[in-house]
């Protein structure tokens, strides 16, 4: 028998979020400090918060942005020398590594991160984490299509954990608004909306449970997300 645990206290120290596109009212490491600090689902959270770091971090590998622009919760880049910065359950298996496609690098780390997450979800009786996993997969999938498609390539080359993602969604509007977007940042925007609006509906609001917390995280990661994209938008057009 699971236990339920409330976080009604945890719940009302938390600043209101507001909707996306409004300046994020505290950092992920702050969200994830308090969380422990009240014995909450920090490991459910922390997960979440991970798959911002993860995207910080390609930015960082890629020079698209110097590493006192990243803002990172889980992940450090305060390392040593031969300290890894990625969690062990990043790392491919050894009888694949060798088989792995350079080109597909990055599917592979997001394929680990997703299959990991899903782990974390079943040992800890998460039932949002599973179904923000299931959201995640199909969109991303569903946008690797309509991409693939654009360019007329194989698309099953490129997806991501096909098997954890939600069967039941349509994202037929989503991509549908997303490829009549008028400018790229147009696009992204299309993205993040569909993935509050998603989060708007599977609150599990006033429960005052796990759920809210880690809905929180990941509307949180969203505010930051979008922050970066104005941010860096902006910078482009100065330069322009």
């Amino acid at each position: 028998m699971n236990i339920v645990y409330r976080y009604d206290y945890l719940l009302s120290t938390l600043p209101v979020l507001e909707p996306i596109g409004s300046d994020p009212p505290m950092s992920k490491s702050e969200l994830l400090e308090q969380v422990i600090d009240s014995n909450g689902p920090a490991r459910t959270v922390e997960m979440i918060l991970l798959s911002d770091d993860l995207v910080q971090y390609e930015a960082f590998l890629s020079e698209e942005a110097g590493q006192d622009k990243i803002d990172l919760a889980v992940l450090s880049l305060e390392k040593t020398e031969n300290e890894p910065v990625l969690p062990e359950f990043f790392l491919p298996e050894e009888e694949s590594h060798d088989k792995e496609d350079k080109r597909l690098a990055v599917d592979g780390l997001w394929s680990r991160y997703f299959r990991h997450a899903e782990l974390v979800a079943k040992r800890n009786h998460s039932s949002f984490l599973k179904a923000w996993i299931g959201f995640e997969v199909g969109l991303r999938n569903a946008l690797t299509t309509a991409r693939s498609q654009i360019l007329d390539l194989d698309p099953e080359a490129y997806l991501v954990t096909p098997e954890l993602a939600d069967t039941g969604m349509d994202f037929t509007n989503i991509m549908s608004s997303w490829s009549s977007a008028q400018t790229p940042l147009d696009a992204l925007g299309v993205l993040d909306k569909a993935r509050w609006d998603w989060l708007e509906e599977n609150g599990n609001w006033y429960s005052c449970s796990d759920d809210e917390i880690e809905v929180y995280a990941a509307k949180l990661i969203l505010l930051h997300h979008w922050r970066r994209i104005l941010s860096d938008s902006q910078q482009n057009n100065k330069k322009e």
